[in-house]
């Protein structure tokens, strides 16, 4: 069995062959969306910033193989990895928090493992045994978590979803077995919980965290560390009481109340001694902190400043901000770098008058999307942008309609892509020629990192300040080389393509201050701290362009 494994590796590791990664859980009770993302990260951060080696991992119940094919509306964005891993938006939080590239390992769904269990099973690896959730499943998931935290100081482990769901058990039953074998000094729980406010009694209620605890214990798992989240602050008192009768220490019970600012989080948890304790309960060697320049981009964030820029970004997900939370983080940090306060706008783009409206906004961004539902409206803010010199940010979608926008205005009128008009007698964006046929089979998809080569003499060359760039991709379709010798009247050059030329990767207007758009996602490789140079030269032409 796995566990067997692990006790041997552990015996191992005390004999002075390896050094033993600390593992840290993080599971979540009462409700869901509550901020174990957040909270994982933010833990990665202050361990990282005592100079430790850190990695993150989520594991997600969802019976999906991976998140390419979910909802974002439902789910939010899918965050893709240097190596093409379609997974959930946790991820990107977790980027940009320990300031990491991961990979396909840090990301790990049900639907992948049981996958791999039922092919293992056909083709006789498990030779007539009978495969059970216990030990196959959890032995799977117990393998693809060491293996995820190999070679670094401390791995931690977010559970998806809460305590009790119907798709869980398995992960907790996994995390709970490794604690057995790990070694009590090299693993560590931390629960999420929720500390609700009755406005009736005007009083934060303990009960329902209370309970979220208890069904953690009835797992087999006792919390070391308890992450309360409310929408206030509560009194001591509450603090106390919750600590006493969930059984932890108040020094391990954290209170995390609604921030301006999900970056101000580690700062909480360090002020609140979690830092310390986790060094200490896991013997950790780390050095003091360095948050200093955390805590700068904090207090950049949480700066009122008089001048303000205005972002209209046209889309069809307009549930909620999680649809294009890398987009919208990444023009704060650029607004912060910049020193301006930013009002981020949804544009309908199926709303014919939002699309009149454009003028309203300093600068326009079209994000990435698939389908054909509201494409019209985008093309017609690229158009906008294109003849009124209005700063335009394209990203992979935003690209393509750039392009079609582009032959439009020039007077090629039925411009379009294979993806939306497959009859259209000027396909400016096309399945490439070796591709055709394979459409339903993934072989067209360009996911994780690509490099690119910027063009000299152009805004992309002079953003980046280097010639050879890698970005990550999430698309299909392509520019159409048979098209490219006419960009130049089209008013738009090739500012970025492919080391053989082959691919056309970004885009930019001719005689224009900022029509810049590229096939790849840059906001993926944007930190709070540190702003993507297309998102940072998007905000400083908003700025010229204003004159402020």
């Amino acid at each position: 069995m796995l566990s067997e494994v692990i006790f041997i590796f552990n015996r191992r590791v005390n004999r002075g062959l390896a050094k033993q990664t600390k593992y840290i859980f993080v599971t979540g009770g009462v409700l869901s969306g509550i901020g174990k993302g957040i909270t994982s990260a933010s833990i990665g951060n202050i361990l990282k910033a005592r100079g430790l080696r850190v990695n993150i991992q989520k594991c997600d119940p969802y019976f999906n193989v991976d998140a390419g094919t979910l909802n974002p509306a439902e789910h939010g964005e899918c965050f893709v990895t240097i190596d093409g891993a379609e997974t959930d938006l946790d991820l990107g939080h977790y980027e940009r928090f320990i300031n990491v590239q991961l990979t396909q390992k840090s990301s790990l769904m049900s639907g992948r493992l049981l996958l791999k269990l039922i092919q293992d099973e056909r083709a006789g690896k498990f030779i007539g045994k009978t495969v059970q959730v216990i030990p196959h499943l959890t032995n799977a998931i117990q393998k693809e978590i060491a293996a995820a935290g190999k070679g670094f100081d401390v791995h931690i482990v977010e559970i998806g979803g809460t305590v009790g769901d119907y798709e869980s058990p398995a992960f907790i039953e996994a995390i709970r077995e490794m604690g057995l074998t790990l070694g009590r000094e090299n693993y560590i729980y931390v629960h999420v919980v929720y500390l609700p406010f009755l406005g009736t009694s005007q009083e934060y209620k303990t009960k329902p965290a209370q309970n979220a605890v208890r069904d953690l214990r009835s797992a087999g798992i006792v919390p070391d560390v308890l992450v309360a989240r409310s929408e206030g602050q509560p009194g001591e008192e509450t603090l106390q009481k919750l600590s006493s009768y969930a059984g932890v220490s108040r020094e391990a019970l954290v209170l995390l109340p609604n921030a301006e600012t999900i970056y101000e989080v580690p700062l909480t948890l360090e002020e609140n001694g979690i830092g310390k304790f986790l060094s200490k309960r896991l013997d950790l060697n780390a050095k003091k902190p360095k948050l200093n320049d955390w805590s700068k981009m904090v207090a950049s964030a949480l700066n009122k400043p008089k001048k303000r820029v205005s972002v209209g970004v046209v889309a069809k997900y307009l549930d909620n901000q999680d649809t294009y939370i890398s987009v919208f983080e990444a023009l704060k940090a650029a607004a912060w770098a910049a020193g301006v306060g930013l009002d981020i706008r949804w544009v309908n783009a199926e709303d014919t008058q939002s699309i009149k409206e454009l003028s309203n906004y300093d600068g326009i961004l079209v994000p990435g999307g698939f389908g054909s539902r509201a494409i019209e409206g985008k093309i017609a803010a690229a158009q906008y942008a294109l003849k009124n010199k209005k700063p335009y940010l394209g990203l992979c979608l935003g690209l393509q309609v750039g392009v079609i926008a582009a032959a439009r205005n020039a007077g090629v009128a039925d411009a379009n892509s294979r993806e939306f008009d497959p009859n259209s007698r000027h396909m400016v964006i096309d399945t490439m020629a070796d591709q055709l046929g394979k459409e339903e089979t993934g072989g067209t998809m360009r996911l994780g990192d690509y490099p690119c080569v910027l063009a000299s003499g152009t805004i992309a060359r002079s953003i980046y300040g280097k010639k050879e760039i890698r970005e990550r991709h999430r698309h299909r379709y392509e520019c159409n080389n048979a098209f490219r010798d006419k960009y130049q009247e089209w008013g738009i050059k090739i500012a970025g393509a492919s080391p053989d030329e082959l691919l056309v990767e970004m885009i930019e207007g001719i005689d224009h201050p900022y029509f810049v758009a590229s096939q790849f996602h840059p906001e993926f490789n944007s930190r709070p701290n540190h702003p993507h140079p297309m998102f940072k030269g998007f905000i400083e032409a908003i700025i010229k362009n204003r004159g402020i």
